[in-house]
């Protein structure tokens, strides 16, 4: 029984740590999530191309964290091309498209309403695809799992039961993992607001106090003049 446990966890390590790899065989293509950070210059647009597969879940959530107004144009379209979300002056958004469809999506950000400003947007993309019960079972037999726990009555916790566990676990960490990015999104952009009001606080301070000195030293050369004695010197 020892053995047959001391087996399990070497199992679940390599099946947490390891690519499966073998001769003939491959497992599905992960789908790996993505986040970018970018600076959209005045009067211009930028598209990003997304490889997607079928029968998935993504997640498009976007933020402008700088820039005068916070807001910018924003547009999905599907590989064949049709418009699913079209957004005019927004600052921030969450999109959800599903099933997905095999191919490149198009996601495009238009800043050409504005002729001055910048703006630095932040974009997050978020897959979600369950496994099919086969793959997961040509992934066990891959890595010798019915070896290794066999006999199954001889284990206390079934393997069926452990493995839901940890995708569940997963799953949840790498939620943790996309939350924290949105609140640094956040906070980048209420820094990035905040800095732009300093700045033009601390100016305008300084104009107000240039204007009360050039007041005052006015003031003090009126009054001046007003007591001076212009009647002619007697010779």
């Amino acid at each position: 029984m020892m053995a047959a446990g001391a087996a399990l966890t070497l199992a679940l390590a390599l099946w947490l740590l390891l690519p499966p790899v073998g001769v003939g065989w491959a497992g599905p293509p992960p789908i790996q999530d993505g986040e970018f950070t970018f600076l959209l210059p005045a009067g211009r647009k930028q598209c990003f191309y997304q490889s997607a597969p079928a029968n998935a879940s993504l997640e498009t959530e976007y933020q402008v964290i700088g820039g005068a107004g916070l807001d910018v144009d924003f547009s999905l379209e599907s590989p064949q091309g049709v418009l699913l979300v079209s957004e005019s002056r927004k600052a921030d958004g969450v999109h959800t498209v599903e099933p997905t469809e095999a191919g490149d999506y198009r996601l495009c950000f238009d800043n050409s309403f504005s002729t001055i400003s910048e703006k630095l947007v932040f974009f997050e993309l978020i897959f979600d695809s369950l496994q099919d019960d086969e793959e997961v079972e040509g992934w066990a037999e891959a890595l010798g799992w019915p070896e290794a726990v066999e006999p199954e009555e001889m284990l206390d916790v079934k393997m069926e039961d452990i493995k839901e566990s940890i995708e569940t676990m997963r799953t949840r960490l790498e939620r943790s993992i996309q939350v924290l990015t949105l609140l640094r999104a956040f906070e980048a952009r209420d820094r990035n607001l905040q800095e732009g009001n300093l700045e033009r606080v601390s100016f305008w301070s300084a104009v107000n106090v240039a204007v009360l000195l050039l007041v005052a030293v006015l003031q003090v050369c009126t009054l001046k003049r007003f007591f001076q004695d212009k009647r002619p010197v007697p010779t």
